[in-house]
């Protein structure tokens, strides 16, 4: 319990949190979670008096979540606390201890409830949604998981033990039985965002209210329909009870527990604000919590939006079903409420509020007014101020942002707070009032801002401050008003006034604002300082400022520790009291109203070392002396603290009586004159920071500190008198100020480690230390631990850490610290100003940087002593320095004092220290020295030759000149080729233009798209490099196959030709196809047509017709062309009708889709589509077409030639026909015909003649013989040849048509020849041999026009039609074997055996040639004993191939030799037969005949169906002109 007496400003009650606040079942205590205690308030005085102090419950470690006390009999005094640290405690508030604690949650608690009906247990439930039911007299346990969600709030039924619902954050409310397995009882659906508090009708049973029957009718046909069908009224009343929730989505819904359903939803009204504190930013928070009052079923209490608290009436008809608590102004909490607690007092009800506004409130249901306001605290409470005028007013600045002004004698009130936070934004961490102006209040902030309220005036709530136009860069550590200074104390008495604001901040600097004017500049009162009393040294930087209250001496404390006296107005230095060693945290003057005068010269001081210090300046004072004192002996001393001093305050009412506030959690009273502790309060739970004696009464001392609370006690009530040992300090000071100090070596400390570390590293590091009073709500006490803890206030007030030290450590780069800074700017600390180095950035201070002076600033870390020895020998050198100029030799080995001497003497160092750089392999910093010594020439070689030029080091070249810029930047340039960084190392010569070197670099190592880049940007559009790069380009791309890419250099080249060629240089008809258009373009006409028609060529091959007119239309010039492949296309097509394939083919065909006239012959259809759809309309066209195809000759065919190359071949020579056919000029025509016809023939395609002969000629020849000119010898000619060739189809039809069983006449062996079986089945594998030489596997499965240019097809006709020989007449056979006479002609077959004749010889002489040559080449193989391994092994390989060859060839030979034997008999022969040919007419041999020996051979085998006189004839014939190997080549043909 709280020492008697104690009148405490408590700590704000946690946010945002469904159940942190409680009143103990006997209406006596209520209590509160604040941050990671609980507060407790004797409340049992009810409404008729304020609250007191109880006292704390103290043992977590973080922010509490949930409080709830015992409410069974007996066990009142029992409460339960859950925490963020996993922990739930429960409490005795008899001892304030903890009784037991358990951690069964393995995630943060978000609530808690201790069950109404059993006394011994908690339900607890966290983030994840696990309940943990918990019976601590027999310490078990129970854990259910109805929902995987986040749990907001939790109420056990007043009703039913095993009951308890609970409310989740995404608005789902279930309620679950905890003595069931399946424990959910309902899943109540109906709000959509966080439930924030549950409450239980406290009357049991589901009551008919008026104001639901119309729910309760629409529902009666549901009741009915119970799933046993035997549930009553009566039962569904007495088992029922109703549920209320409230919601952020601004609803209260009131729940059946029996239907599981909502009955009445509740929509908040908007609410009008009547003033108060509320930010308008904050408007839209809402927190909607519900109490449902006992006893009463139809009222509900219910938070709103902006604090007010409505009583909803649920019986009342209507909308407006609430009215407002709290009638008269300022009775209502001015922020959104969290929790209500009922208190139960035989009189009346009461219910107590807790509030975002920091107010505890009290109101009494009956009336629905407040009975009693309890304000709060939200951070530590910086500052203390009584003010002289109004006696009792009581001025707090505390961390959260506001100041109150407590008036401590107020009569009716004890807590009469106001609160001002207009404009304040920041931690309010310095207060002064005026001394005379009645509510005129200063303040300082944590953001360096320092203005002036008026807290009188009854409009001072809602008046924002006078805010002074100059910030300080830190925290405001100290206000004090006194007497003006220069230049404020030139004017009169009426311009200016009587007394003016002075403000001390961390930085080190005091400002003198003009309250009369608060918007002009404040000034620096060093400036006057320094010119009144010629001060050409460093001032120190000021920590505390305290006027003597009659105004006539200022005190300054400083950061070295030394306390400085001036007298005003210009400030005069009277005297320096150097006793302290450390910051200076308070300074205090003794008031002037004692019995004795002298004690007004008193001055107390405090400082970071524990010790107060009070010195007695009547003889300074008295002195004469022009010179400033200096005081090193105290007055008295006051030890006893064991932590750094934050705060001082002399007693009004007695005479050298002092109270002093320190880090070690207590306030000590003194009697300074005996040096004797008196009194030492301990009832504060964290670390002092204020104190105040009361001035009204002389037992009573306020104090303020880091637990978020004022404390008023009563010196005469306390039971201690000095402070505690606790972990002593002051050995270690003896120990410290006998012994040398040696300094340690610094840890590095992280930035959030807490003040309570930082005492023992000030301690240690003597002689640098801050004045530091604590980070706002960051911090515990000594005894609290190691771990400072953050403040759990739900408006975390955000510490900006590395940002603001840093920013202010290099604003004062002179200052300096040996450690990094702790406290932040955030924070009422007093920072260290100046010694040695310049403050590193906390940010920085994970990594720190490698040094650039190392061997310097090790030197400057030795031993004292040494460092003594510096500062001897370097002042000596100095002081030579007037004889002789250069001071370098005198230092000799202490080259790092050349930092201080002259520029030789820099230089010397510099040299040491680079080469230190260079020899620990730090050339960057070596050369960052040599920049700073200003000899970039020479870094910028050295490093050339290393190869280890940068980026950096070229940017900063041009400073050493324009020469050795360009020098830097072509060494840097092959120094990155070197790297193969080509295109980096040509950026940087293009940055001194040398545009033709960067081009070249890229072009030889191939990057030519970055120097086109480079060439078309910087050089003139006709400069020759730029076609030279394109044209190499394309010669590369054009080798690795981009062929595309290269014709676009070409083109870039100027150079379409180029580009045509190797587009086209692919083949494919897409590549040739553009590369004619291409050729078009750039007006290559010629080129165009050529390409155009190669690519149509192709089209024709993929049997795209449509694709190749596309392309040949584009040229005139190709209209020949277009005739060729129109007729083509209609041949195919023919061809595809009169034999239709079951194959399907790859490729399907792309025909026109031209309409034919199918009646009409095959040329007239031909003709007309020429005439229809190519406008072949004149002679002129004809005659050009004519022209165009007669130019063109095509090779002869042979047997190799591919099909389709063939068909094209002949549809050349038939569009010649149909030409000729259309202007009627015959001889022309047949002689085409004749050519398309020997061409099928030629290229061994039998079918295809035939197919090509019944297409044109489809009546025979006698139509075109009547219509040639009968006098013309060599159109005649060629009629008889094409007649042969139809004979000679027509003879074949009838062969292939024979009755099987006449194939035996094959065995009729003829005169001449023998024809045995063995024959028979060489001759099939001959055949069939050439047949799968010709055939690719691409033309395994062609079309039905390329089966007729296939030798292949010849046995298929034969089997086919061998099912049509019983329609096959004789004598139909014999007519047509008639019009064969033609095949046997005399004079042909002549002809034929003499040009066979020199075709044999021709070949012997081949093959002797041959063999020859092979003799030769293996007699040189074996003589030449030199030849190369290559050869050898090539000749070989020939020769073995060979082999087989000659050997054959020999045998061959040997037969033959036995007629031919010698060479000059050949040549005989030869000549002989070549003489015999000569004297054939010539026109026998202009045009092809069928072989003659090869017709009497399928006559004499047709037999019964060849005519007698035919017979005879072919008998004759094959007597006369016949051997055995003109029989066996014939049979090959025929016999297949």
């Amino acid at each position: 319990m709280a020492a008697a007496g104690v009148r405490v400003l408590p700590a704000s009650p946690n946010w945002y949190s469904s159940r942190c606040s409680d009143a103990s079942s006997d209406g006596r205590l209520f209590g509160f979670a604040a941050r990671h205690r609980v507060c407790l308030l004797d409340v049992g005085s009810g409404a008729t008096a304020a609250p007191t102090f109880y006292g704390e419950l103290i043992g977590h470690t973080e922010r509490i979540s949930g409080f709830a006390f015992c409410h069974c009999p007996g066990q009142s005094s029992l409460c339960a606390s859950s925490s963020d640290d996993g922990s739930v405690k429960i409490w005795d508030t008899e001892t304030l201890a903890p009784v037991a604690d358990y951690s069964l949650h393995q995630n943060m608690i978000s609530a808690l409830h201790w069950s109404p009906l059993v006394k011994d247990l908690i339900v607890s439930g966290d983030e994840k949604g696990v309940i943990v039911c918990y019976w601590h007299n027999r310490s078990d346990s129970q854990q259910f998981f109805p929902e995987p969600r986040t749990i907001f709030c939790l109420t056990c039924s007043p009703h039913n033990e095993n009951v308890v619902a609970i409310g989740y954050k995404d608005g789902m409310v279930v309620i679950i039985d905890i003595s069931r397995k399946r424990e959910v009882l309902h899943r109540l659906r109906g709000h959509d965002d966080e439930i924030h508090c549950l409450a239980w009708c406290p009357v049991p049973g589901e009551e008919r209210l008026p104001a639901w029957q119309d729910e309760l009718q629409a529902v009666s046909s549901e009741e009915s329909k119970v799933p046993n069908g035997e549930m009553t009224q009566d039962t569904t009343t007495k088992k029922g009870c109703y549920l209320a929730s409230g919601s952020k989505d601004q609803t209260i819904r009131i729940w059946s527990c029996t239907r599981g359903r909502s009955v009445m939803t509740l929509k908040l009204p908007p609410m009008k604000r009547r003033g108060g504190a509320v930010d308008p930013a904050v408007k839209e928070r809402i927190w909607l919590t519900v109490h449902w009052p006992s006893g009463r079923s139809t009222d509900i209490v219910s938070s709103s939006f902006g604090g007010e608290l409505l009583l909803w009436d649920l019986t009342q008809p209507g909308k407006r079903k609430w009215t407002l608590l709290g009638s008269s102004e300022g009775q209502n909490h001015s922020r959104i409420v969290f929790n209500l607690s009922p208190v139960k007092h035989p009189d009346k009800e009461l219910l107590l509020s807790i509030s975002m506004d920091r107010d505890v409130k009290c109101w009494d249901l009956s009336t629905l007014e407040c009975c009693w306001t309890m304000p709060s605290l939200g951070g530590f409470v910086y500052s203390l101020a009584f003010s002289p005028v109004d006696t009792g007013c009581l001025a707090i600045g505390v961390g959260d942002s506001m100041i109150r002004v407590w008036n401590t004698l107020s009569m009716n009130n004890i807590y009469d707070v106001k609160t001002f936070w207009q404009s304040i934004k920041s931690k309010v961490t310095a207060l002064a009032w005026h001394p005379t102006k009645e509510g005129c209040l200063a303040f300082g902030t944590d953001d360096g801002k320092v203005g002036i309220f008026d807290t009188f005036s009854s409009s001072a709530r809602n008046k924002p401050p006078q805010i002074s136009s100059t910030y300080h860069k830190w925290t405001v550590y100290a206000l004090a008003w006194g007497p003006p200074t220069p230049p404020l104390s030139s004017g009169g008495e009426d311009e200016q006034p009587s007394v003016t604001l002075y403000s001390c901040a961390g930085e080190g600097i005091v400002f003198q604002h003009n309250p009369w004017n608060l918007s002009g500049e404040a000034n620096d009162i060093n400036k006057v300082i320094r010119d009144t009393n010629a001060i050409k040294h460093k001032l120190p930087a000021r920590t505390e400022i305290s006027w003597k209250p009659d105004g006539k001496l200022l005190a300054l404390g400083n950061e070295d520790g030394s306390i400085e006296i001036f007298q005003p107005p210009n400030l005069k230095l009277l005297c320096t009291i150097q006793q302290h060693h450390k910051l200076i945290n308070a300074i205090r003057w003794h008031h002037e109203h004692g019995s004795q005068p002298e004690l007004s010269y008193l001055i107390a001081s405090g400082s970071v070392n524990a010790i107060i210090y009070v010195h007695n300046l009547k003889s300074v004072i008295e002195s004469t002396s022009e010179t400033p004192l200096t005081i090193t002996e105290p007055f008295r001393t006051l030890a006893g603290h064991t932590a750094k001093i934050t705060s001082l305050s002399w007693s009004p009412h007695h005479e050298g009586r002092l109270v002093s506030a320190c880090y070690d959690g207590t306030a000590q009273v003194w009697d300074v004159m005996k040096e004797e502790p008196l009194c030492n309060y301990r009832g504060h739970q964290g670390r002092l920071l204020s104190v105040q004696w009361s001035p009204v009464d002389s037992d009573s001392v306020y104090t303020g500190a880091d637990d978020f609370s004022v404390h008023k006690w009563h010196i005469s009530k306390q039971e201690h008198t000095r402070p505690p040992l606790g972990k002593k300090r002051t050995e270690w000071e003896k120990k410290k100020t006998t012994q040398p100090k040696v300094k340690t070596k610094k840890k590095k400390k992280p930035v959030e480690k807490s003040s309570a570390k930082q005492d023992l590293s000030d301690a240690t590091n003597g002689d640098e230390s801050m004045k530091e009073m604590l980070l706002e709500e960051n911090g515990v006490s000594d005894r609290e631990g190691e771990k400072a803890q953050e403040a759990e206030v739900p408006d975390k007030v955000s510490m900006t850490v590395s940002k603001d030290t840093s920013s202010s450590a290099y604003d004062y780069s002179s200052f300096s610290l040996p450690k990094p800074f702790v406290t932040q700017k955030t924070t009422p600390v007093r920072k260290d100003p100046p010694k040695e180095k310049p403050t590193p950035d906390t940010s920085l201070k994970k990594r720190k940087p490698r040094s650039i002076l190392p061997f310097s600033t090790f030197m400057d870390h030795r031993s004292k002593d040494e460092l003594h020895q510096d500062c001897l020998r370097l002042a000596a050198c100095l002081k030579t320095k007037d004889d002789d100029e250069d001071v370098s030799p005198d230092l000799k080995d202490r080259i790092h004092l050349g930092l201080f001497a002259d520029r030789a003497s820099l230089h010397k160092m510099i040299d040491v220290e680079g080469k230190n750089h260079l020899e620990n392999g730090h050339p960057d910093l070596f050369q960052q020295l040599m920049l700073w010594k200003g000899d970039m020439k020479g870094v910028l070689q050295a490093a050339a030759e290393r190869g280890e030029l940068t980026d950096q080091l070229v940017a900063i070249s041009p400073m050493a000149g324009y020469q050795a810029w360009v020098w830097t930047v072509e060494a840097f340039a092959k120094q990155l080729c070197f790297q193969e960084q080509y295109v980096k190392a040509a950026s940087h010569l293009l940055s001194i233009h040398k545009v033709y070197e960067a081009v070249d670099l890229l072009k030889v190592n191939n990057f030519y798209r970055e120097a086109i880049v480079i060439a078309k940007a910087r050089l003139r559009p006709e400069d020759p490099i730029l076609k030279d790069l394109y044209t190499s380009w394309a010669a590369l791309l054009e080798k690795d196959g981009h062929y595309s890419m290269a014709a676009k250099c070409y083109l870039g080249a100027s150079s379409p030709y180029d580009a045509v060629k190797v587009l086209a240089k692919k083949g494919d008809a897409t590549s040739l196809k553009t590369a004619a258009e291409l050729a078009l373009i750039s007006g290559e006409e010629e080129l165009s047509a050529t390409l155009s028609f190669r690519c149509a060529q192709d089209l024709l091959l993929s049997r795209n017709w449509v694709g190749a007119q596309e392309v040949l239309q584009q040229h005139k010039t190709l209209f020949g062309q277009r005739l060729v492949f129109c007729l083509n296309e209609l041949l195919c097509k023919c061809l595809s009708d009169r034999n239709p394939c079951d194959r399907k083919s790859p490729v399907p065909p792309c025909y026109h889709s031209w309409e034919l006239n199918r009646e009409a012959s095959f040329l007239d259809m031909v003709i007309e589509v020429w005439q229809n759809v190519l406008g072949m309309d004149t002679t002129e066209q004809i005659t050009c077409a004519r022209e165009q195809l007669h130019s063109i000759e095509h090779p002869p065919s042979t047997r190799n030639t591919h099909p389709k190359q063939v068909l094209f071949h002949i549809s050349h020579d038939l569009t010649l026909a149909a030409l000729s056919y259309q202007t009627a000029t015959w001889d022309e025509a047949v002689k085409s015909i004749v050519g398309a016809v020997t061409r099928s023939y030629d290229a061994g395609n039998f079918t295809l003649m035939q197919e090509i002969c019944s297409i044109i000629l489809p009546e025979g020849c006698n139509n075109l013989r009547h219509k040639l000119d009968s006098t013309d010898s060599q159109s005649m000619d060629a009629c008889r040849s094409l007649e042969a060739f139809v004979a000679y189809g027509v003879l074949y039809d009838l062969w292939w048509k024979q009755p099987k069983d006449s194939a035996v006449l094959q065995k009729a062996v003829l005169d001449p020849e023998p024809c045995p079986s063995e024959q028979t089945a060489l001759e099939k594998g001959y055949v069939s041999g050439q047949l799968s030489s010709e055939e690719t596997a691409d033309q395994a499965a062609v079309e039905m026009d390329e089966n007729h240019c296939n030798t292949a097809e010849v046995p298929r006709c034969e089997a086919k039609s061998d099912s049509k020989i019983s329609s096959v007449d004789l004598v139909d056979g014999q007519s047509k074997l008639i019009c064969c006479k033609v095949l046997l002609s005399e004079e042909f077959a002549a002809l034929q055996n003499t040009q066979r004749d020199i075709a044999e010889v021709q070949q012997i002489l081949a093959d002797m040639i041959h063999q020859h040559q092979q003799q030769r080449n293996n007699f040189q193989e074996n003589t030449d004993g030199n030849t190369q391994m290559e050869s050898n092994l090539q000749q070989s390989s020939e020769t073995e191939s060979d082999k087989p060859c000659s050997d054959s060839n020999q045998l061959n030979c040997k037969d033959e030799v036995k007629e031919a034997i010698t060479l000059p008999e050949l040549t005989k022969q030869l000549l002989k037969a070549k003489q015999k040919l000569a004297e054939f007419p010539d026109s026998l041999k202009v045009f092809p005949f069928p072989d003659v020996l090869e017709c009497c051979l399928v006559l004499l085998h047709l037999e019964s169906q060849c005519p007698p006189e035919l017979h005879q004839q072919a008998l004759d014939l094959l007597r006369k002109h016949g051997s055995a190997s003109t029989y066996k080549k014939a049979v090959r043909r025929f016999l297949t």
